[in-house]
Formats: structure tokens, sequence, C-alpha cells
């Protein structure tokens, strides 16, 4: 379930980020902001949310990021193709995308994941729905949730439609590996005219029962940033230092006083702007959060600071731009990429 619920995500990111298809945004931020809170608000309850602008996926941040790797966004279109031929589906037509996880901590050191998402724009759901069971070649189940039919697609039958060839890039290879993860059965079914709801059964029928939604504690914290191309909220999984490799206990109880994690992200004519916060039970465990992120930044300012590499100037400033906060139980992190830095970044991606 882990990687089939990755899968989805990762398929819907890739999908709705191909720029030689897009349109010009001309939507106001107020109408965004209202379209995005509306889909969030139609997921059930989740323990991590994601709400995307796919518009400007499409338009700004795609074309922006990748401009210096352009074999790269060349794999990219060639795996959303690949992906339409297997399902009939299009999501790149979509607006605005809402994604709800649910977690399940199976021990100390693996959760679960459970996943839906919600995808809404100018399109007819119901022919792309139709348009999938053509090329599922009859592969799929019905089920009825309420007054609506529910099409359950046996993603193992459906992967065997002819793939198309392209190189072993580190891109494509994740994809690939999600793509073949993907053993179990996905729901897929239109909520209205214009939104497509796609996850585990499971969770799509969560979704069109409607009994249950978002707590305010994680759909507060995706409003925080209204023009951002992407939002996220979660709670933390289980205990964080046992996901991570921390040999230090002191930095092991910092991580484990997080209780909640988001962010956002947002393209902009100087770069890209990053936005993390991380909110903990007391004030004094922020601080002592910040106060490591403070230690951290010096430290590797003295590791990268004099570096003649020029990957590692690379990081050198972004370690330097960086800027930390502690504001009662929260602790932030912001900083703006440069455009220049990012070129250096992606274009050793191979």
């Amino acid at each position: 379930m882990k990687t089939r619920s990755i899968a989805i995500v990762a398929i819907g990111v890739l999908l709705l980020n191909i720029a030689v298809f897009a349109k010009p945004d001309t939507r106001s931020t107020a109408v965004k902001k209202a379209r995005a809170a509306k889909l969030v608000a139609m997921l059930p309850a989740s323990d991590g949310v994601v709400s995307f602008d796919s518009k400007r996926f499409l338009s700004e941040a795609l074309p922006k990021i990748l401009s210096s790797n352009q074999p790269m966004l060349a794999e990219v279109n060639a795996k959303i193709t690949e992906m339409e031929n297997r399902t009939g589906i299009d999501l790149r037509k979509f607006d605005q995308v809402a994604v709800g996880v649910a977690f399940k901590q199976i021990s100390a050191k693996e959760t679960d994941y459970d996943t839906v998402a919600i995808a809404s724009g100018d399109v007819n759901a119901g022919a792309l729905i139709a348009l999938g069971r053509l090329a599922s070649n009859g592969t799929y189940r019905t089920e009825k949730i309420g007054e609506r039919t529910v099409y359950v697609f046996t993603v193992k039958d459906v992967l065997q439609k002819t793939s198309i060839k392209t190189t072993n890039s580190t891109v494509t290879d994740v994809v690939d590996k999600a793509l073949k993860g993907m053993t179990k059965d996905i729901a897929v079914t239109a909520f209205d005219n214009k939104t497509l709801v796609m996850g585990s059964l499971a969770r799509v029928t969560e979704t069109l029962e409607g009994r249950s939604r978002v707590a305010a504690e994680l759909s507060g914290l995706l409003s925080q940033k209204d023009t951002s191309v992407l939002t996220f909220a979660a709670k933390a999984p289980g205990s964080l230092r046992q996901m991570l490799p921390l040999d230090n206990d002191e930095l092991g109880n910092s991580i484990d006083a997080i209780q909640t994690l988001s962010g956002s992200m947002d393209v902009t004519v100087a770069g890209t702007a990053v936005s993390m916060l991380a909110r903990t039970k007391t004030a004094d465990q922020a601080t002592g959060i910040k106060d490591l992120l403070d230690v951290g930044q010096m430290l590797g300012k003295s590791v990268f600071g004099n570096s003649k590499r020029p990957d590692q100037q690379v990081y050198a400033r972004l370690i330097k731009a960086a800027k930390f906060d502690a504001k009662g139980t929260d602790v932030t992190l912001d900083i703006l990429v440069p455009q220049a830095d990012i070129d250096m970044l992606i274009k050793k991606v191979k």
C-alpha cells in the first residue's frame, strides 16, 4: 500500500507538470484560493494534505526549474505520454489538485500511507474516465457508492500496455519503480462533471461519503501562503527520530518534539522560494530546534565556505541564505534559491 500510495502522488504530480501544453494562467488569486480551499474541504480526515496550483506548475514552475536540463524535461514529457497511453486519462488539463494522505504506523521505523487525490478543472471528468476504461481493455470492476459509480482499475494489468522508450535518467528510474510498485487496485470516479477523485477504494469511499474532514489544524496551515505553487501540512508520523539515522540524543529529542510540519514553494522572478514550518509542543522546544539549526548553518558555512568547486559554492550560498526563526512553538525556515543556482544543481542531474 505504501508504494502504491506514493506512486499515486508521484504520478499525479508528474502528470500535472508538463509546460509544453500549458496555457496562460489568468485566474485571480482569490479564485485560485477559493478553488483550492474547496478541494481541501472535500478531502476526508487526513494526516497529511498537499494542495497544488497545477496551472502555475505548468506555466511557470516546471519550465523555470528544468530550464537548464532539457533532456530531463523531455524524459518527463515521455513518461506523461506513457501514462496517458496506459490509462487514457490526461490530467494535464486540470487546474487544481488536493491530496489527502492517511498514515498508519507499522513499526517504530516504518509508516504506511493511503492516499486520495482530487483534481478539478475545465474538463469533462466523465469522458476522461470513459477513456480510461477503454485504455484498460476491460481490466476494471465497478462499485456503487451512493449514487456514484466508482471504477476500480487493476493496475498490474493496465501497466502491461506498450511503454515509451526513454533513457535511464534519475527521474524516469524513480517513476518506473513507482509504476511497477502499483500492483494493487486504484479507484477513480467523477465527483461532478469537472472534478475527478482517484486513490485507494477505501479513501475514495471516505471522500464520497463525506463523513469526515481535514482537521482545521492542518487546513489552516495550508492558507499561510496564498500565492504559492504548492503548499502542504502534515502531522509528524510517529517518532521522527526513529525514521532518521540520528546518533545524537540531543538532536533526536529535538526532532521528536515536532508535532506538525508545513511548507510551501513559490516561483518568482528572483528564483524559487521555499518556506518550512515545524510546530512543537512548547516554546522551549522550538527555541532548541532553532539553536540547532543555527549551529548547523555555522558548520555548513565552515565546511563549504572556502571551496573552489562550483557545486559546493552553491551549497555554501544556500546555507548562508537560509533564514531561521522561532516564535512561540513554531520554528520557521525561509530560503530563496536564485535561478542561476537552480540551473547549476539541475543540469548535473542525469
